[in-house]
């Protein structure tokens, strides 16, 4: 894919950083990028990676525009409430960039759909608010093989993480730090904790950043390690995530078993 003028023109601030150039951003346009989520942290990753050229990028969420996502889900306007998620973040996508393709899925992942519309993705950026979807990522994306960016907030902190299987230099999964989902009654959710609006456009724009450097290979890789941001105390945090030994999932012994079956 080589571009054209329009292209050159709309991307050229990539263009002149040597690590990027022309190749990187033909590689962006040639990529295709499943958001799972296009809530608070899914709404600043989807403009920044269509902004960025990702040329395909898979929305899958199926849930409708309330006046309360506003606060921060900056994908969707006022107008857009009582859409589904997935036609208002298309469309302003369109605005934004229309080179760029957008694959709506308006549906919740589980055990019978996920595999399906993960497959032809180049990877996963997981913006969800629930373990049931977090673990069903982190479990679909190792076994494909598949780069897991994630991101989580509630209230004033955020975390963000990435999965990449590598079995020449295999780090921790999502089960090796979170082996179990906690008691519902001691995670709230956002509408029962709050959250700061901005705080989303922090970690999305986080997450954004590291799903462009997995994609092109940039820099050092977020996989085994987790970095925590403290909006009131304006401090960010990284500390090393040890492989679980044991991990169910991504564990040595499973990883040779499921190569040689």
């Amino acid at each position: 894919m080589e571009l054209d003028d329009e292209q050159f023109h709309r991307y050229a601030r990539h263009l002149i950083l040597d690590e990027v150039g022309e190749e990187g951003q033909e590689k962006l346009l040639a990529s295709r990028v499943l958001v799972v989520g296009a809530g608070g942290l899914g709404a600043p990753l989807l403009m920044y990676l269509a902004a960025a050229g990702v040329g395909t990028l898979g929305i899958v969420d199926d849930e409708a525009v309330d006046l309360t996502n506003l606060q921060r889900q900056i994908v969707h306007v006022t107008e857009s409430v009582g859409r589904q998620k997935t036609a208002s973040a298309r469309d302003t996508i369109a605005a934004l960039n229309p080179g760029i393709k957008v694959v709506t899925h308006d549906a919740r992942l589980d055990t019978s759909n996920a595999a399906k519309i993960i497959a032809g993705y180049d990877l996963v950026a997981d913006g969800s608010d629930n373990f049931e979807t977090r673990y069903l990522l982190n479990d679909i994306c190792h076994r494909a093989g598949l780069p897991l960016v994630a991101a989580a907030m509630l209230r004033f902190e955020g975390q963000l993480f990435t999965f990449r299987r590598d079995d020449q230099a295999p780090t921790a999964c999502y089960r090796c730090i979170f082996p179990e989902a906690p008691p519902a009654d001691l995670i709230p959710r956002c509408e029962e904790a709050g959250i700061l609006g901005a705080l989303a456009g922090v970690m999305g724009s986080l997450q954004a950043t590291e799903v462009i450097k997995e994609l092109l290979g940039l820099g050092e890789s977020l996989a085994g390690r987790m970095v925590i941001y403290d909006a009131l105390n304006t401090g960010f945090h990284t500390i090393n995530v040890p492989r679980n030994p044991n991990c169910p999932v991504c564990s040595a012994t499973r990883s040779v078993a499921a190569q040689t079956s």
